[in-house]
């Protein structure tokens, strides 16, 4: 009996193990986007950085692939590239879910969590959720993140409404104390407020209504962000998430409001792709410059994209700046550095004109692409990705409108007809020097591309077939320029 039971049990451990040596290999898993082990994920919080890692932590359900349970799941970087999952930071506990909010490194020990010498709290701060009440509250780490207790005391901050969320907070050195951002999504405004010791909130001042109010919100994150060219200058940056999109302000805070430099600018959009949400920055980073990560997901579909075991990716991390263009200021986005260290062997393709269309001798859904495109005033054109059956993704630029665009209406759409309803997005750009540039990553389902020196951004989602990995050139009127081509196959961060 002792036998056939090792027996038994070797061989379902056995095939526990085959299990988990398929994980990151399934059909559209992304292989250099962060995604977590299995189940669902959406917004990513608690950015910070400490002693030599990168923290990320996200909204995450552990029990299902469907939104629920809301948890903080954990994961941890050197590079921000290549990430180990960690076990759960802070679990849903008798019927309180952990929503969204912030994380902080609070090395002079202000709120009092740590009693031993040289060890360096991490903070979490986030909201409380029940079905009638959202409160701020505190958890903390004495021991880089592994673990984690609630503060007893919580809430630290309770204004005893529903919808009160996704605090978002950082050291503002001129005044010596923590600010914290905090969203008032039905009245569409962000509070700001003040502690000294994380624990007792003073309110400052409330921004807003401003920009967009197509919808409630949420996940605000105010930062300090460099001006390019100019050394050493910075401006200040506000982000809010509205429905499924998202918006930024850029002004001055002087420790008590932000102010907007143009309070009735036209909407700026950080992405003007289908799916990107909730972004918020690593404020600490070792060179001070923040570096974002949204969710890649939307929610009209979002629980219904098919992929399993796991739900939803982050999208690749971004360095952020602003520059001035005309009197505006403008958000600059652009793929960190350390990217680069997962291309491949360099393919370079010869400078070409495309009339109609051009097939390309590259082919997957794993890449990084670099090119320039010379429109033609009587032509839209562009590249096709993720090419075959019939099927493919389209990047597109109308000359004659000066509107760059991406449309997904001829992929697979099958799973969900929300999905199938949002296809084409589009944004303003005219040429630099009678040229587009286009940064293009392709991760098996995510999409992101770069262009008008990282002014203008898409991320989407899309789901091609195994054997849909063509790449096209594409022109339909007069004769489009493509040159400079640089394509990169990407190794996974993951194997």
């Amino acid at each position: 009996m002792r036998k056939s039971i090792l027996i038994l049990g070797l061989f379902f451990a056995g095939k526990i193990v085959a299990q988990e040596q398929n994980l990151y290999k399934e059909t559209y898993r992304p292989q250099y986007h962060f995604s977590p082990t299995k189940n669902w994920m959406n917004d990513p919080n608690g950015l910070v950085y400490s002693n030599g890692l990168y923290h990320l932590f996200f909204q995450h359900n552990p029990f299902a692939n469907e939104w629920g349970h809301m948890t903080w799941g954990h994961a941890t970087s050197k590079d921000l590239i290549h990430w180990k999952e960690m076990p759960i930071a802070i679990a849903e506990e008798n019927g309180v879910m952990i929503f969204s909010g912030s994380a902080v490194l609070d090395k002079d020990n202000s709120a009092g969590f740590s009693n031993a010498n040289n060890k360096k709290p991490l903070v979490a701060i986030y909201t409380a959720h029940t079905e009638t009440l959202q409160t701020q509250a505190l958890a903390y780490s004495i021991d880089e993140g592994v673990t984690w207790k609630k503060y007893q005391g919580n809430p630290v901050l309770d204004l005893h409404k529903k919808d009160f969320r996704d605090p978002n907070v950082f050291w503002y050195e001129a005044k010596k104390q923590w600010i914290m951002a905090v969203s008032q999504p039905i009245e569409h405004q962000i509070s700001f407020y003040a502690s000294t010791n994380l624990k007792e909130w003073k309110l400052l001042s409330n921004f807003g209504p401003a920009g967009d109010l197509s919808g409630v919100w949420e996940c605000p994150d105010l930062m300090q962000v460099p001006i390019e060219g100019e050394r050493g200058k910075t401006k200040w940056v506000l982000f809010t998430s509205q429905n499924s999109t998202m918006q930024y302000f850029v002004g001055e805070f002087n420790g008590t409001n932000f102010l907007v430099d143009k309070p009735n600018s036209t909407i700026h959009k950080q992405d003007y792709g289908t799916d990107y949400y909730a972004a918020v920055s690593y404020h600490n980073t070792i060179d001070k410059q923040p570096i974002s990560i949204g969710w890649v997901n939307n929610w009209e579909y979002a629980n219904t994209i098919p992929t399993a075991p796991w739900k939803s990716a982050m999208s690749i991390p971004r360095k952020l700046s602003v520059k001035k263009i005309g009197e505006d200021w403008v958000l600059v986005q652009q793929p960190i550095p350390a990217l680069e260290n997962l291309r491949l062997i360099k393919e370079s393709i010869s400078n070409t004109t495309v009339s109609k269309e051009l097939i390309l001798a590259q082919k997957g859904n794993k890449f990084e692409m670099e090119l320039n495109m010379i429109p033609s005033k009587n032509a839209i054109g562009g590249i096709k990705l993720a090419v075959g059956n019939g099927h493919y993704f389209e990047i597109g630029y109308d000359a004659a409108k000066e509107i760059i665009f991406i449309d997904r209406s001829k992929t697979n759409q099958s799973f969900n007809a929300k999905y199938a309803s949002i296809n084409r997005k589009e944004a303003s750009l005219k040429t630099k020097e009678g040229k587009i540039k286009l940064h293009i990553f392709f991760d098996e389902s995510i999409v992101e591309i770069f262009t008008a020196d990282g002014t203008v951004v898409f991320t989407a989602q899309v789901f091609p077939g195994k054997s849909e990995t063509g790449l096209e050139f594409y022109s339909n009127g007069s004769a489009i320029q493509f040159e400079n081509i640089h394509y990169w196959k990407m190794k996974s961060s993951w194997f």
